[in-house]
Formats: structure tokens, sequence, C-alpha cells
């Protein structure tokens, strides 16, 4: 897959995973494991850039004696996952267009 796809994809199930309450990093790649495959060294990379793109915010708070970060979705970040619900529409209309023949070929 292209990086830059899948990096925006890999953003939007990162939202996705934090959509409906706030979560932290180990959660998130808990949430995600069934369906993406994704490391702590990918995931917290992400994080920042969603941060700065003002898709998420970040507050810290202690758990256990440690500082966990958690991840609350914004509005942006909300309009970004309604926003790539459109694009994704568009994006099965291209798949079928290109798939078009392929299984008369098969046969």
């Amino acid at each position: 897959m292209d990086i830059q796809m899948k990096r925006g994809i890999l953003d939007i199930c990162v939202l996705a995973a934090i959509k409906k309450e706030e979560s932290y990093g180990y959660q998130i790649i808990k949430e995600m494991k069934p369906y993406v495959d994704i490391s702590e060294s990918t995931l917290y990379p992400i994080l920042r850039r969603l941060e700065a793109n003002d898709c998420l915010t970040v507050r810290s708070a202690e758990h256990n004696g440690r500082l966990r970060r958690y991840y609350t979705i914004t509005q942006a970040g909300k309009n970004r996952l309604k926003e790539f619900s459109e694009e994704w529409k568009e994006m099965i209309s291209i798949y079928q267009f290109v798939m078009k023949g392929e299984e008369d070929e098969k046969n």
C-alpha cells in the first residue's frame, strides 16, 4: 500500500479508537489490534501529529504511580472522521471500477 495512503488510514484508525471515550496508548493499540497491526513506535508519532493538527487533546494523569497520557478526540477530529467516510465512498467506487471485469477474466 502507498505509504501516504497508509499513513492517512492509520490516522483515521487512531481517531476511531478514541471517538467514544478518551484513551491511552496501550489501550488504543489493544483496541486496534483485531483490525490493524500497529506498534508503539508507529502510534506515538501519529498521536503527536493528530495533536498538532488539533484532532485530539492530551491530558496527563497519574496511574499506579506513573504518569499516563490520555487522548480525547476534538471536533476537528470528528470532522476528519466524517470527511473520511465521504472519501471512502469514492474509494469504493474507484475500486469497483478498477476491479470491473476481474471476475469474468478469472473464469
